[in-house]
């Protein structure tokens, strides 16, 4: 059964997820608190390669939400990601598949909207349940 785990990249904090094709059951995984810019990016690099090791086995693959425009174009945002996708997959050896995020961090405001989670504890989940909604859509996708 094909894992995926899922990345929502983001400039202090970078969500996770994880999942497979067969049951559909997507679970968020936490988030790696450790901004893009640490050492060049490599401090961020390292953390994912520790995250594949924890919750893949060795043939399972990755998915990166690419912030798309509303109307669906690319812009700097996009590119950003895509040089960050090549970078994941050279240091994990790991195929990663790109799949549109827009709207999932409003998606994941929305599910935590009136659970009478603070501020703080809402800010820890946030990422986290964004890369939920990206693998959700990817899954969705491939089915």
């Amino acid at each position: 059964m094909p894992r995926y785990l899922a990345i929502d990249l983001g400039d202090k904090r970078t969500g996770l997820a994880v999942g497979d094709d067969v049951t559909m059951l997507v679970t968020p995984a936490g988030q790696l608190e450790v901004p893009v810019t640490n050492d060049n990016g490599n401090a961020l690099l390292d953390a994912i390669a520790k995250a594949c090791e924890e919750h893949l086995g060795p043939s399972d693959e990755l998915v990166l939400g690419i912030p798309l425009n509303m109307d669906g174009t690319e812009g700097p945002r996009a590119k950003l990601v895509r040089t960050w996708a090549a970078r994941i997959g050279e240091r994990t050896g790991r195929t990663v598949h790109l799949t549109d995020e827009r709207q999932t961090s409003e998606h994941a405001d929305e599910r935590m909207a009136r659970t009478g989670l603070t501020h703080g504890q809402k800010k820890q989940r946030r990422d986290a349940l964004a890369a939920a909604e990206i693998l959700r859509r990817f899954l969705a996708a491939e089915a």
